[in-house]
């Protein structure tokens, strides 16, 4: 695990992004973690969410022209991203968001910041079924001079989704040609807890679940 990861999972669990217990989640199975982007909601936070996206797009070595932050929670996200790889690492990328609807007036457009054009990397806090991707890349297709290989996400809970024997992920790779990274994955999160005592009562929860609904 490198060590962008280990203070990824441990700033999450100290400001409750990251929480231990039940959760009910959305699917209607009881996870025993809930990872809640929502809750990087100071500046504070914020800055260090950029710069955790900043770490892991780097380290990762993917060749980027541009990064869009599909609407909504992928704005903040893009912004704060590009905002720590020029503080961080010395790489000013222009960064973009997409409208839900496009707009008749003022600048108009689908698209708000640098030009859309190039190699674009997406970047979004989770993926759940694909929603906002599939959202997004209707009006990226709009763009003759756009390529998307990549996305990056904030944990990868490599689930199985409504395919069987697939994830979200999965299905968007396929569906789209992108493959998505993660600054962590479930597995990465499990490594952790197993390195600290204080979450020995949580483990057996985590393997369960882990081995009944993941695909690692």
């Amino acid at each position: 695990m490198r060590d962008y990861q280990r203070e990824f999972i441990e700033f999450s669990i100290e400001h409750d992004v990251l929480q231990f217990g039940e959760f009910t989640l959305k699917s209607g199975r009881a996870s025993p973690y809930f990872f809640n982007a929502g809750l990087f909601n100071t500046g504070e936070r914020l800055a260090e969410l950029g710069r955790f996206y900043a770490a892991a797009i780097v380290d990762s070595g993917i060749e980027f022209d541009l990064l869009l932050g599909p609407a909504y929670k992928g704005i903040p996200i893009a912004s704060a991203a590009a905002v720590q790889l020029a503080l961080q690492h010395g790489r000013d990328v222009p960064w973009c968001f997409n409208r839900k609807e496009a707009k008749d007036h003022g600048e108009g457009g689908l698209v708000v910041g640098s030009p859309l054009e190039g190699r674009v990397l997406l970047v979004d806090d989770v993926i759940t079924a694909g929603t906002a991707v599939r959202e997004t890349m209707p009006i990226l297709y709009g763009y003759g001079n756009v390529k998307v290989n990549d996305m990056f996400i904030s944990v990868n809970r490599c689930e199985v989704g409504k395919v069987p024997g697939k994830t979200a992920i999965m299905e968007v790779n396929e569906e789209f040609g992108i493959k998505v990274h993660a600054i962590v994955t479930v597995e990465a999160i499990h490594e952790y807890l197993k390195q600290s005592e204080k979450y020995n009562d949580i483990l057996p929860a985590m393997e369960d679940y882990m081995a009944k609904y993941c695909i690692l």
